[in-house]
């Protein structure tokens, strides 16, 4: 008993070790970054501009074989080394952008060889032959060349999404919220969306042409199809796993039934709601293609289809490069506002 008081009397610390002399003197640990998380190194900054510095050597000292204006694709590489080399030089004086310039420089190492290898392989000696494998350059010179054609197919896109993404959400919000928290509700129309949900919003492309006047409404009401049943499911999920203690603590405190749906159900479903949302978002670029290539006059899947009729794969590859920017955005912004929605889970989540 006593050497257990004397191991305890001696793990504790004095009045005399936490004086105010010696509060300047306890080591601050800090809190692990689990955003920029790889280890610091001082070789993979240079390895990066180095990769993508080899691409630009390879693009002008190997010969090309196959048609292909190859400057803007050369212009785009050395961009892109001023990029990496701005960002290298300034996170010598700022340390959250050498972390992040740290944690990104792996990723940019692998682009920067996958570009000297592709062209290699397409460009420099047609081991991949066109028209079915172009090329990085091939690539880049239909985004110069054809940037209007794609600018205006990428702004009809965004108008469509814009239109059926946030009248889907709304309708999923609103629908989802009443089942999850009347049981009339629930009863009535919760069947309704396990029938027309899990049917894809494609399939009922015929009925759409054939119940609505117009190609863009037709449209509009299939994203708004795909974009309801996600949103719609989860906050009703959200709203029935929340504790019933909860609830029973704020009647107590004399809540009406106001104060429970808008400042309890709904905050207590944001993290359900926002899965549906990132669910939603994938479902409703792969139905504006797909919608946009059966009917549209313009617009991104427009587009593909259009290339794809002349057998101009360059061009397809190109509105998927733009998809793929377009598509990282959007859930960029969506992250974002499910950061400042849900600021009181940072540091419960990983």
């Amino acid at each position: 008993m006593n050497a257990l008081s004397e191991s305890a009397n001696s793990d504790t610390i004095s009045k005399s070790e936490i004086s105010p002399e010696n509060i300047n003197k306890i080591p601050i640990v800090k809190a692990p970054d689990t955003v920029n998380w790889k280890p610091k190194s001082k070789v993979w900054p240079i390895l990066q501009i180095a990769a993508f510095a080899a691409a630009l050597a390879e693009s002008i000292a190997l010969p090309t074989v196959q048609m292909v204006k190859d400057f803007p694709y050369k212009i785009m590489l050395i961009l892109f080394i001023a990029y990496l080399i701005i960002g290298y030089a300034v996170s010598f004086f700022n340390e959250k952008l050498s972390l992040k310039v740290n944690h990104k420089s792996q990723f940019y190492f692998a682009i920067g060889i996958g570009f000297t290898i592709w062209d290699i392989l397409s460009t420099k000696t047609n081991i991949l032959p066109l028209p079915f494998f172009p090329g990085p350059a091939q690539i880049v010179q239909v985004l110069v060349e054809d940037s209007g054609t794609l600018l205006i197919s990428t702004l009809y896109s965004m108008r469509l999404l814009a239109l059926g993404f946030i009248a889907g959400t709304i309708l999923g919000l609103v629908s989802g919220i009443l089942m999850g928290w009347y049981k009339q509700w629930y009863y009535w129309f919760f069947p309704v969306l396990k029938i027309i949900g899990v049917v894809p919003a494609v399939a009922w492309i015929p009925v759409a042409m054939s119940l609505f006047p117009s190609t863009l409404i037709s449209e509009v009401f299939l994203i708004v199809l795909c974009v309801w049943f996600p949103v719609a499911f989860m906050a009703c999920g959200g709203i029935e796993n929340i504790p019933r203690s909860y609830f029973e603590a704020a009647k107590t405190l004399g809540a009406n039934e106001k104060f429970l749906i808008f400042k309890i159900a709904i905050p207590g479903a944001m993290p359900s709601i926002f899965t549906g949302i990132y669910t939603a978002t994938g479902l409703s670029f792969t139905t504006l293609v797909v919608s946009e290539m059966l009917g549209a006059e313009a617009g991104l899947g427009w587009y593909i289809n259009w290339a794809k009729g002349w057998s101009n794969y360059a061009k397809v590859y190109a509105a998927i490069v733009i998809m793929a920017i377009v598509f990282s955005i959007v859930l960029a912004i969506i992250f974002r506002i499910r950061d400042r929605v849900l600021i009181w889970q940072r540091g419960l989540l990983k």
